[in-house]
């Protein structure tokens, strides 16, 4: 499995995840609408917190209890976000 640059396999092993950092609020949130809408164009949707400058995002197929392909082609789309 080739894990996205960035990208980091939880302690499980069930999903993959990454932080972003913003220099203020609004502009991490505009990243989150952004995957908000590839989320929603691949039916696969992260896992999502936001803290004040911080985005964290985990995705996992979880029907199959792993990582998937569709889970590292959505973690490839989001990085193709402007930051």
């Amino acid at each position: 499995m080739n894990i996205p640059k960035d990208w980091n396999l939880n302690g499980r092993g069930d999903a993959i995840w990454r932080e972003f950092n913003f220099k203020n609020f609004v502009q991490g949130v505009a990243f989150v609408n952004q995957v908000a809408d590839l989320a929603e164009a691949a039916k696969h949707h992260p896992n999502i917190s936001i803290s004040f400058t911080k985005v964290s995002l985990s995705i996992s197929t979880h029907s199959a209890g792993k990582v998937t392909e569709k889970d590292l082609d959505l973690a490839l789309k989001i990085n193709g976000l402007p930051l």
